[in-house]
């Protein structure tokens, strides 16, 4: 299991040479990859990702944990970028690998859902109305508790 907290950007392709090193048990990788992306009317300058060290890392531990318990999965990655971001630049990673699809699309999605309402980031958006704190949604508290019934 691959979990980063990094202000630099990612290469998926490298993500998934290191988790398939030496493995010929994977039949799927099921990967999300998120973006900053630009506010309507409104256009972003700037995003910055802030986190508690430690505190973020063992959240999303609990997350992929919580995923390898409830599908079978080989191996998964998650890395998600702190700091201060652009429009389009990558936020977010999760790969998982899986000797079939369908437990790795569906733990790559729980992953996200919990990743987006349970782990310890904290984003501030900079255009030219000013700054903002970014509020959790409701959209995102409803996709996490779709899982909680299945």
């Amino acid at each position: 299991m691959i979990i980063r907290i990094q202000t630099e950007d990612f290469d998926i392709a490298a993500l998934h040479r290191e988790l398939l090193a030496g493995r010929s048990d994977v039949g799927a990788i099921a990967s999300f990859i998120g973006l900053v992306r630009d506010l309507e009317g409104d256009p972003l300058q700037q995003m910055t990702l802030e986190h508690y060290p430690g505190m973020t890392e063992s959240a999303l531990q609990d997350i992929a944990s919580r995923a390898q318990r409830r599908w079978e999965i080989v191996d998964l990655g998650i890395v998600h970028r702190v700091g201060a971001l652009a429009p389009a630049d990558q936020i977010v990673l999760v790969s998982v690998l899986s000797s079939h699809r369908a437990d790795a699309f569906a733990a790559c999605q729980f992953i996200m859902d919990y990743l987006k309402t349970e782990a310890p980031f904290w984003k501030k958006e900079v255009s030219e109305q000013g700054a903002k704190w970014v509020e959790s949604r409701a959209s995102d508290d409803q996709a996490r508790e779709k899982w909680e019934s299945r």
